[in-house]
Formats: C-alpha cells, structure tokens, sequence
C-alpha cells in the first residue's frame, strides 16, 4: 500500500512489521495495535483519517501480518514487550496507544508495564470484565470452538471470505473488507495455543497506570465485551479517564460506527498531544 511506508523493526527477540504514515513536518506518535487475527491494515480507515495530524504506526503483532510468528511466546506481557521495543526502534516520543480487542489489552498492559514510553492510550472494547470465568470445561469448548472457525476462516478462499463478512456485516466499509480478509489468511496457528490460558488480572496491573485513558465501550447485546459494571470499575480505578459509549456498534466499534467513534478519538487526541 504505497500511501504507507513498511519495513521491520527487531523487538523483543522478534521482527515486528509496521506500516507508517508520516505527515509532512512529523507529528505526535499514534501506536495502533489490532485484535486477534487481524493485522496493520486492519486500522486503515483510521489511519487515513488521522495521518495528516499524526505519525501512526500500524503494528503486526507476533503471528499476526507480516510479523514473525515463533511458536511460543503469545502471552499479553510478550506482546507489551513487543511494542515497548518497537518505539524504541522506531524512536517514537511517548506515543499514544490505540488498541482493539487484543490490542487494548496490550496497550494497557504496555502502560502499566513501561509507563515512562507511553503517553496516553485509547482502548476500544478491551477483554475486560468482572464476572467471574466460566469452568474449565465450558471454557475448553467454548476456546475449542473459536479456534475450529478461525482455521476454518484460514483455510478458506478470499472470495469465500469476502462473501461471509459482507453478509455478517453488511455496514462495514470497504476498506474494511480486504485487510480483514488478508489477516485471516496471513495468521498464523501457532497464535492459538495459548488464547484461553490464564491472563493478567487487568485491575491488579492496572493501578500502575498514570497516563490519561480514553475508554471506548458499545453494547454487550451486539457484541460488544465490556459491560457497564466493567466500565464503572475501570472510570473508579483510574482517575484520568473519560468513558465514551458508542450506541449501535457491537465489539468493532470503529468499524459498526465509524463517525462518532473517530469524533471521540480525535476530541481526546488533540487534549493528549502537543500543539
């Protein structure tokens, strides 16, 4: 994609791919790290809308794009040190984070990890949630499940998987549509194996966050993970953070709802980044 620069950065024992934006005379940093099995362009839409202000970098995360993809080392820890090691690469003075799904919950674990690197960060629907696991059993096959349509997505033709996420999602834009397909295809399995495992207690690592906190939430009947028990503990927990609901999107809400979620995004990123 020529309007976007690409290359490898090493971090963290690992070659992370990036696409890059770069507006004419630099910009504050804007970090964008995506959900499970998508990839960079994945956030092409924002991306668009934000680089003539900003300097994005869209990330591949491990087993994801174009990034390596080892066949262990997919914890959320592994991921932060993955994109902590990446703007140091990359020489990023103290990005924003934006991060969906499993991207959120890097780019608050990567607040909370390496606090000095980091500006501020916006999550979009992270993983977060107060009610207690279901069994072991019940999250064995609920695991199993995902993981037998995700290959099934992998092993699928592009056509095929173009057909499917237009009739699942026919308000989705089109630059939605080719990234979602290439990250299905480009992921790696090796990524599975640990999704399901034990993962950090988002209030336990939390405390340690400083930085402001955009929180973007949508509604659980659509989709969407967090509810508004876990928005509640996340505005008590920190105490520069703004909750900003979006009403008609499901668990991608940049996607189910494009306009009112980048006029949040970009109202926090003008209070957050130098003049």
């Amino acid at each position: 994609m020529s309007e976007f620069q690409e290359g490898y950065v090493p971090s963290n024992g690992i070659n992370v791919h990036y696409y890059r934006s770069t507006p004419p005379g630099g910009g504050p940093a804007v970090v964008m790290l995506h959900g499970i099995t998508d990839n960079g362009l994945c956030w092409v839409r924002v991306a668009r809308e934000l680089k003539n202000e900003y300097d994005v970098v869209m990330l591949d995360a491990r087993g994801h794009g174009l990034s390596d993809a080892p066949e262990t080392g997919y914890t959320p820890e592994d991921r932060a040190a993955d994109v902590a090691g990446a703007i140091d690469a990359l020489q990023l003075d103290r990005p924003v984070l934006f991060g969906h799904s499993m991207g959120a919950e890097t780019a608050n674990l990567t607040a909370a990890m390496y606090p000095e690197k980091i500006r501020a960060i916006i999550l979009e629907d992270p993983p977060f949630n107060l009610t207690p696991p279901a069994s072991p059993e019940d999250q064995r096959a609920a695991f199993e499940a995902w993981r037998a349509n995700i290959m099934k997505q992998k092993q699928a033709t592009r056509e095929q998987l173009l057909a499917a996420i237009r009739a699942e999602n026919p308000g989705w834009h089109e630059d939605e549509l080719g990234p979602w397909v290439e990250s299905k295809l480009q992921m790696s399995p090796n990524l599975l194996g640990v999704v399901g495992n034990m993962r950090p207690n988002w209030r336990e690592y939390s405390g340690n966050i400083r930085c402001p906190v955009l929180l973007i939430t949508a509604d659980p009947e659509r989709g969407a993970i967090i509810r508004p028990d876990a928005a509640q503990a996340a505005a008590s927990t920190w105490k520069n953070i703004r909750v900003v609901r979006i009403d008609g999107a499901g668990h991608c809400i940049h996607r189910d709802q494009f306009e009112p979620t980048m006029q949040a995004v970009c109202e926090f990123l003008r209070e957050v980044t130098p003049a």
